[in-house]
């Protein structure tokens, strides 16, 4: 039942992450065809991760505070719009700096807010890995239509800027149509138990544990969302951004469905350790077989970094925030263990690709997923990972 109440967001998230197959894949390309250095591609997409972290705290606590999701969800969905066309006309460091930030406000909190109500509404019971998979097969189709499409092709700042703002506004269309009672954090549909009376303190080992390891897999993952894509245009001088995107996204749905049950019988923590070891081996694949061949089947490995972690990781905020926190929770969760390590990864990335180019780069972000691996090993020698 708790599915079924949640497939009312389904095509809020076919529309929000058709918004992120722009974005995630073409953003660096977008500032790079700006003129910008991968030094400063990466200074520049680690302000727009930092910015990031402010964004969904307010519209989070803008929702919590109301009670009601969708304006903030709205407004989330007009930034990047706003943002998008200044950014390919005013070209300088501080505008694009500032620009990207607004982008940034927006595009991150629109996730956070639809993840935070979904989760309320849905309650711990619910399939929510089922739900977002259906963002993820969006993801797939429109990145290959961005691959192949024969106009306004994403390899232009121009063309890209025109798909962020339409695919930004779209976002709005199916929210507008949610009956209210979808969108307030606080009614009939909220568990009462969401924690089945197994609340976990914040401030204990285990919180600051399951952060660190999510935190440090963040950080080795701004490689492939960031400089992966100028690896595969500059280095290898091949046009398959859409395409590699797309396959990662596949080799994610299947777990995305199976997300549940995996939860259930082997808890979060393991999860995320799992993860971890697909970035290492993902990552070392790619620092010492700079061969296509390789960097196709890398790529089914997206399975473990993002269609395993993403659930683990919502699981994990679940279960150490309450339901009606949960506006506040998500962009916890985005700060701490996604827009944080992404500043961090993006800009010392930029250095390190500028000094030692992108293979060295995949190999010491291999080391930092590894250091999440250690720290799951001694919390679980320690039985300090709740399972």
């Amino acid at each position: 039942m708790k599915y079924f109440a949640g497939r009312r967001f389904i095509p809020s998230y076919v529309l929000c992450y058709i918004a992120f197959a722009v974005v995630t894949p073409y953003l660096s390309i977008l500032m790079q065809d700006l003129g910008y250095s991968p030094f400063w591609v990466g200074i520049l997409l680690g302000i727009f991760e930092g910015s990031a972290i402010a964004g969904p705290f307010i519209f989070g606590y803008w929702a919590d505070k109301t009670g009601n999701f969708r304006p903030a969800i709205i407004v989330t969905c007009i930034l990047p719009a706003l943002a998008a066309i200044p950014l390919v006309r005013w070209i300088h460091p501080v505008v694009s700096a500032v620009l990207l930030s607004v982008l940034a406000f927006g595009f991150r909190s629109t996730a956070s807010l639809l993840d935070a109500i979904t989760t309320v509404q849905i309650g711990k019971s619910g399939d929510y890995g089922k739900i977002r998979a259906w963002g993820s097969v969006s993801f797939i189709i429109f990145s290959l239509f961005l691959q192949w499409i024969p106009l306004l092709k994403p390899n232009s700042a121009e063309n890209i800027a025109f798909w962020i703002v339409l695919t930004s506004l779209a976002v709005i269309i199916p929210v507008l149509f949610l009956q209210r009672d979808s969108l307030t954090s606080i009614g009939q549909n909220i568990e009462k138990n969401d924690n089945d009376g197994k609340e976990i303190p914040l401030l204990s080992i285990y919180f600051f544990g399951g952060f660190a390891i999510i935190f440090l897999c963040r950080f080795a993952m701004s490689s492939v969302y960031t400089f992966f894509p100028l690896y595969l245009t500059g280095t290898l001088h091949w046009n398959a951004v859409g395409l590699m995107f797309a396959l990662s996204s596949v080799s994610e749905v299947p777990f995305m469905f199976l997300s549940v049950a995996l939860l259930r019988r082997f808890g979060a923590f393991p999860l995320l350790a799992l993860s971890a070891g697909g970035i290492v081996v993902r990552l070392l694949l790619w620092a010492l077989f700079p061969y296509k061949a390789v960097i196709i089947a890398a790529q089914l490995l997206h399975s473990l970094c993002f269609g395993i972690y993403h659930p683990a990781a919502v699981q994990f905020i679940s279960s150490v925030f309450p339901a009606e926190k949960r506006g506040i929770g998500m962009p916890v969760y985005l700060a701490l263990g996604s827009g944080l390590p992404a500043l961090i990864g993006n800009m010392t990335g930029g250095v390190i690709v500028q000094n030692l180019g992108y293979r060295p780069l995949f190999a010491i972000y291999a080391g930092t997923a590894a250091a999440a691996l250690l720290i799951f090993f001694v919390m679980r020698s320690r039985h300090l990972d709740g399972v």
